[in-house]
């Protein structure tokens, strides 16, 4: 595949500022730095996936499942945006080869609730790591900020109406996730 030299890519920032926010063209060349940053971006945890024969969904429930232990699979499925059937059959390999446990909620015990086991969370890790890497070698060549700048970014990206809701579950997970002193 040849390599795409950005600098020579067109700055469209101006001419866009003109037109507003729905310019007569596509942005065409950010819609499609969005599909090769994707492509690449899972590449490596794909890799690690084949592996386990896992895909892609398994890679989702993991991980949001590692971020938020005792996640209700309404809630997952809800974040998600799958059917019910494409949650089940993920979810049972992921259960069936002891990556997910299910467990029925406390209060009510309809809920299911689920939770990484250790050989699950040792897996998100390990693919979390692999794109952290990748994300971490882009923004050290942009510079300062680069990180907040990319976050408000990929924010104003989601559907607005979904902003605050994304905002507040990354909290939760981060907040639970920092150690007790």
């Amino acid at each position: 595949m040849a390599d795409i030299n950005i600098s020579s890519l067109p700055d469209r920032s101006a001419a866009q500022a003109d037109q507003g926010s729905h310019p007569a063209e596509p942005i065409w060349d950010l819609i499609e730095l969005l599909f090769f940053a994707y492509r690449d971006f899972v590449s490596d945890p794909d890799d690690v996936l084949a592996k386990f024969s896992f895909g892609r969904a398994h890679h989702r429930v993991l991980h949001f499942v590692n971020r938020h232990p005792g996640m209700k699979v309404a809630d997952l499925l809800e974040v998600l945006k799958i059917t019910k059937q494409s949650l089940g059959r993920v979810l049972k390999q992921l259960v069936d080869q002891g990556y997910v446990v299910q467990k029925e909620g406390e209060n009510d015990r309809r809920q299911r609730l689920l939770y990484v086991t250790p050989k699950g969370e040792a897996l998100a890790m390990r693919l979390a790591g692999l794109q952290t890497e990748r994300i971490a070698r882009a923004l050290g060549q942009l510079g300062p900020n680069a990180h907040e700048a990319a976050r408000r970014f990929l924010v104003a990206m989601i559907d607005a109406d979904g902003r605050d809701g994304v905002q507040k579950l990354i909290a939760r997970a981060d907040r639970a996730r920092r150690p007790r002193s």
